[in-house]
This record gives C-alpha cells, sequence and structure tokens, in this order.
C-alpha cells in the first residue's frame, strides 16, 4: 500500500513581508544600521500592539 506524501507551501507572506521592509528602508532614508534595527525591533511591537486584542 502507497502512502500519499501532502506537500503544503506556506505561501510567499515572507516574500512580501521582505519588499514592505525594504521598501521601509528606501522611504524613511534609513542606513543599514538603523534598518537592521527596526528589522529587530519591528516585530516586538507589533506583537505588543496587536496582542490585547487578540
Amino acid at each position: 500500500m502507497e502512502r500519499k506524501i501532502n506537500i503544503n507551501n506556506g505561501g510567499c507572506f515572507g516574500l512580501f513581508w521582505f519588499g514592505g521592509w525594504l521598501f521601509s528602508i528606501g522611504y524613511l532614508h534609513l542606513d543599514f544600521w538603523l534598518g537592521l534595527l527596526g528589522l529587530v525591533v519591528w516585530p516586538y511591537f507589533l506583537g505588543s500592539h496587536f496582542a490585547p486584542a487578540m
């Protein structure tokens, strides 16, 4: 008996997020280090903002 294997693709949401991050860096004229800091800090602020709504 053969087993059927299903592979689910998670989508390309990560590419859209990365593109939005690059757009934000360019729009705000941030240098590399501030953009990298934003990459680390931004998910924390999004989580703390939307956590009470859930």
